[in-house]
Order: C-alpha cells, then sequence, then structure tokens
C-alpha cells in the first residue's frame, strides 16, 4: 500500500505566523500552499515553496474564498460560475509563477475550507471547481474530498485526482466533513488520529460521529496545518504507517 500525507502550509499574513510549517515539512510528502485570498502572502508563498523544494516536499496550490478575516472558512453564497472559475484560475496562477521563478512545478490543486466543503455538496459548484483546474492545465492534479461530489464531478470530467481522507476531522454520515461550529468537529489525539487512518486505508471505511462506515478510496491524508496539535498528529501517523509497511510517497 502507499499513501501521500499532506498539510496545508504557507498560511502565514505578513509579521503573523501561523501553523507548524517547518516542523511538518519533515513529515509530510506534499504541502498545500495557501494563495493570498484565505491567508498566505506573496512572500510567504514564495518562502514555503522553497522550503518545499529543498526537503523534496511537492507543491501544490490551494484556493480559497477572499475572505482573509475568516480564514475561508465562512461560506459565501451565489458567486457566478464564471467568477468562481477565474478566481481559483488566479490564485493557481500565482503560486505557478512563484515556483516557476524557483524552478519547480505546481503539481496539484486542493481547494481549501469552505469552498471545498460547498462543493464536497454541490455537484454544480463541484462541476466548476473542477473545470477551472481543467481549463488551467488539464495535467494539474486536483485533491478531491473522498466519496463526494468533487469526487463525482473529477470522475465525470475525466479530470486527473486523487481522493483525500483527513485525520483530524469528524465524518458527517453522507462522507462530508463535520462543520467546525459543531463542538466534536475536530478529532486532536494523535492517537486516534493514527487509529482512523489506518483502519481506513486497511478496510476502506472511514466511521462517521454516529459510527456509521463512509466507504472511501483514498490516495493522501491531510493534516491542517494550523492545528495546535498538528505536528504530534502528523507524526503518529507515519510511525503508525511506517510500522505496518505502508509505503509513504507522494502521488504520481
Amino acid at each position: 500500500m502507499r499513501i501521500d500525507l499532506n498539510a496545508d502550509l504557507g498560511e502565514s499574513f505578513g509579521p503573523w505566523i501561523m501553523g507548524h510549517d517547518e516542523a511538518l515539512l519533515s513529515i509530510v510528502t506534499s504541502a498545500n500552499i495557501a494563495c493570498g485570498f484565505h491567508a498566505g502572502d506573496p512572500h510567504h508563498m514564495r518562502t514555503t515553496v522553497q522550503a518545499c523544494k529543498d526537503r523534496q516536499v511537492g507543491i501544490g496550490a490551494h484556493p480559497g474564498f477572499a475572505d482573509l478575516t475568516g480564514f475561508g472558512r465562512r461560506e459565501i453564497l451565489d458567486i457566478p460560475s464564471d467568477q468562481l472559475r477565474a478566481m481559483i484560475i488566479y490564485q493557481i496562477g500565482a503560486l505557478q509563477a512563484i515556483a516557476q521563478a524557483e524552478e519547480i512545478s505546481v503539481r496539484h490543486v486542493k481547494m481549501h475550507g469552505a469552498l471545498a466543503n460547498m462543493a464536497s455538496r454541490d455537484r454544480h459548484l463541484a462541476d466548476n471547481v473542477i473545470q477551472a483546474v481543467q481549463e488551467l492545465n488539464t495535467s494539474l492534479t486536483v485533491v478531491v474530498i473522498a466519496s463526494t461530489q468533487l469526487e463525482e464531478a473529477a470522475r465525470s470530467q475525466g479530470a486527473k485526482y486523487v481522493s483525500e481522507i483527513f485525520a483530524d476531522r469528524a465524518y458527517n454520515d453522507d462522507g462530508t466533513l463535520v462543520s467546525r461550529r459543531e463542538p466534536d468537529a475536530l478529532i486532536v489525539d494523535p492517537k486516534t488520529c493514527a487509529d482512523n487512518i489506518l483502519r481506513a486505508i486497511e478496510t476502506g471505511h472511514l466511521r462517521s460521529r454516529h459510527g456509521v462506515p463512509v466507504r472511501v478510496s483514498a490516495q493522501t491524508v491531510c493534516v491542517h496545518g494550523d492545528t495546535p496539535e498538528a505536528v504530534s498528529i502528523a507524526s503518529e501517523i507515519r510511525n503508525r504507517l511506517d510500522r505496518a509497511g505502508v509505503t509513504i510517497a507522494t502521488f504520481d
């Protein structure tokens, strides 16, 4: 078995430092880099790209809603489809330019926060998200939440994609993520996170917060970089997967 381990990085802004990027880059195999709309800025984007290149960590764009105050986790409704696609393309393009200056390529795209969660439920939105990436470059891999409308949209459009599960988030019975407004949305115990991920990889099922099995076929596992326990969670998962004989490597 082979699995990628990814984290959302580059989310600092000006003098405000967010997350545990340096520590996580010694553990993960792929990084989703904020592109300035929900977090990040040009300087932090570039230094994160440089750090990823030094550590041979795969680079991906992490587009989100234009919502710095809400960290991209507030739902924005009724964005016209052409504006939504332009917003996504703009953010990916910004990271591509920085990566080109560093003589490295952006490999994948993963939507952030509310944009990803809404698209996991709304097929029309999911279709537009996938279409935006396809319009820019069909060789980009789209990271989609497993067993959701995003995965269905990627499959139906013939996009290059990998399916993702989350180590530090609770699931609803339909395979979507529990809202962060709910008290049990986050899972912060490293052992519990590792148990859940190993079970999902070995059995092909996650368990919802109500104990309902959710069928998933995942190629990548996410640890949110801004979770205070992120480093401990990522380290525990990597150690457990290593002991189970799972190869941890960037997806093709």
